[in-house]
């Protein structure tokens, strides 16, 4: 795969060997392939952010640690990591994050991108034809009117667990599992309606990130 870059080409070079060097902290393996899917998509994303308005992240260096690494760093833990055939579907999917960073990295999964502003979805439609991500299926929708059920469900984009529950769990396979994206912990008062789930809550570490940040994993009960 030959790739051309425009926003990340005075980086392109330090962020391949920066995967490769936090790659066991990220508990991730890395294919040339993949390292050139990343920042392939990495570049678009910048490139294509003042059209369609995809992150207010521009500059290139926080966009790879605040994107990209972020992103990475839940790959590992994903719920049936030891399976291949997954279906996960991302809500609020946004530009993609975290779901074609999973598609990359997973590509005996099957993801699909949910988001109501077609001008994102567009956007993830594209990188499926450049990065040739056959295992992502972009869909332009409100969770409402969508139909289907996954293995688990993912979300960056929910402050409130309460609502990604909600929402989510009509679209859950009987043993699937939420996998929900957060900074800090959830309290005791954020999970005080979830009674009828099970709430593991992991801390991860990002490289280069001070941020705290978690993952909720939700199995109901």
């Amino acid at each position: 795969m030959t790739m051309t870059y425009h926003k990340i080409s005075a980086h392109a070079d330090e962020f391949a060997r920066e995967l490769e060097r936090v790659s066991d902290k990220l508990n991730s393996t890395f294919s040339e392939v993949q390292i050139k899917q990343l920042l392939g998509y990495l570049d678009n994303l910048l490139l294509w952010t003042k059209a369609y308005n995809l992150t207010a992240i521009t500059a290139p260096k926080e966009a790879f640690i605040k994107h990209i690494l972020d992103c990475l760093a839940i790959v590992a833990d994903l719920p049936f990591a030891d399976k291949s055939g997954v279906s996960v579907l991302d809500i609020g999917t946004g530009a993609g994050l975290p779901s074609v960073i999973i598609a990359i990295m997973r590509p005996d999964w099957h993801v699909t991108a949910l988001d109501s502003n077609g001008k994102k979805v567009r956007f993830i439609r594209q990188m499926v034809g450049e990065l040739g991500l056959a295992n992502v299926n972009p869909v332009a929708s409100r969770i409402e009117d969508f139909d289907g059920v996954f293995d688990v469900i993912t979300s960056r984009a929910f402050a409130s667990l309460d609502d990604f529950v909600n929402l989510a769990k009509p679209y859950l396979k009987t043993d699937g599992v939420l996998y929900a994206m957060k900074g800090k912990a959830p309290t005791s008062e954020d999970v005080v309606n979830l009674a009828d789930w099970q709430i593991e809550v992991k801390s991860i570490e990002v490289p280069q990130m001070s941020d705290e940040r978690c993952v909720v994993y939700l199995i109901a009960k």
